[in-house]
């Protein structure tokens, strides 16, 4: 079965696994302050603004915890999103507010952000879809004018830029993941970085107990003579990161290029493959300007056709899938009755190809010749090699 995400891990990311075990500290260390350091460097942003935790979605709730929403309070996001989001924001007794999305980017324009807004609404939480950036900048420079914070979840978005400006530096919070399905994968974990550093030194304690100073041996020469006694300042969880992913972390950042290098090859090869097909589209161009992760490459067919081609090519050995459900139509969230017509659209019309950088030559043309074979019934597809 051909997958639609799998991790690239190899001898190096093994022999950095085998070098903690000889340390014989696997939790919080060295390591994972210098994972900090180099993906600070990445963004481009202060390394104390920069917290590795446990997952993303702990960065989520992480963030509404920082930014102090909470009931009364509504927070903008799309509805194409992962649940992870909008339960960080129910879960703090804020509402989530949907708006809709292009059918097409699977991204909120700021149009489509500004007309979800209230005076009751404090935030907006952001996802750069399947690593396009989105209209992050009008929609930043919208919230920046009114007051709003932003949050980004640039889950899918490790290596996204608009010009020279990563993808995480334009709002007030930012989260990564680096699940087993990303990009950058560590097995469980995410990065968080706070624009503010008084308020990324709250994300530290509260990420870490709510301690104002962690106790043990790092703390016994910083603290006080009775560095075991505890200052809790909030009550805070263990969402921390620890050297033992934050190792394989390192290893897949020095990677991440050949990776991104690697997917937009098979992204073009898509493009090239099934172009002029007819009843099948593919994703919209890169903007001018714009640097995608190419974490998810996906088309459009009838909607009728779409759950067929899915199970047909299931059938054939291409597993391929869609992301993310409309949360809109989830009862749980509450909102009930609202229509998002492009959310609803891409729901009913899109499908992801398989998109990783560890697929073949022959896995990427396999995948096109069985797509256009399905939709056609015609077995040949155009494109070359990848």
């Amino acid at each position: 079965m051909i997958n639609v995400f799998q991790p690239a891990l190899g001898p190096d990311e093994l022999a950095a696994v085998a070098s903690v075990f000889e340390d014989s500290w696997p939790g919080l260390g060295e390591r994972t302050t210098a994972f900090e350091a180099a993906f600070a460097e990445h963004l481009g942003v202060d390394p104390r603004t920069v917290l590795f935790v446990n997952s993303a979605t702990a960065g989520l709730f992480l963030a509404v915890e920082v930014l102090g929403l909470g009931p009364g309070d509504e927070v903008v996001l799309p509805s194409v999103s992962f649940v992870g989001a909008a339960n960080a924001v129910c879960s703090a007794g804020a509402r989530a507010v949907f708006c809709d999305v292009d059918p097409r980017t699977l991204n909120p324009t700021a149009e489509d952000v500004e007309r979800a807004l209230t005076d009751r609404t404090r935030a907006v939480m952001l996802l750069h879809y399947g690593g396009l950036p989105g209209d992050v900048e009008r929609i930043a420079a919208m919230c920046e004018a009114r007051g709003v914070r932003l949050v980004e979840d640039a889950a899918c978005a490790v290596a996204s830029r608009v010009g020279e400006r990563a993808c995480g530096t334009f709002g007030d919070v930012a989260v990564w993941s680096f699940d087993a399905m990303k990009v950058l994968s560590t097995g469980d974990g995410g990065m968080v970085v706070v624009r503010d550093p008084d308020a990324a030194d709250r994300a530290r304690r509260l990420a870490y107990h709510g301690l104002r100073h962690q106790s043990g041996m790092s703390a016994s020469r910083s603290v006080s003579r009775r560095w075991w006694e505890l200052d809790v300042e909030a009550f805070g969880r263990r969402v921390v990161g620890n050297d033992l992913t934050a190792a394989i972390g390192l290893v897949q950042l020095r990677r991440l290029p050949q990776f991104v290098a690697r997917r937009r090859e098979i992204a073009s090869f898509y493009d090239r493959a099934l172009s002029g097909v007819e009843g099948l589209e593919g994703p919209p161009p890169v903007p001018e300007g714009h640097t995608s992760s190419h974490y998810f490459h996906w088309v459009r067919l009838e909607p009728g056709e779409r759950d067929r081609v899915a199970a047909d090519l299931l059938e054939r050995g291409v597993y391929t899938t869609f992301r993310y459900a409309p949360l809109h139509r989830v009862p749980a969230y509450g909102a009930q009755g609202v229509r998002l017509p492009g959310a609803e659209e891409a729901a009913e019309r899109t499908l992801l190809l398989p998109q990783h950088q560890g697929l073949s030559d022959g896995d990427v043309k396999h995948v096109a010749e069985e797509l256009v074979s399905s939709v056609t019934g015609r077995p040949e597809a155009k494109g070359g090699r990848p």
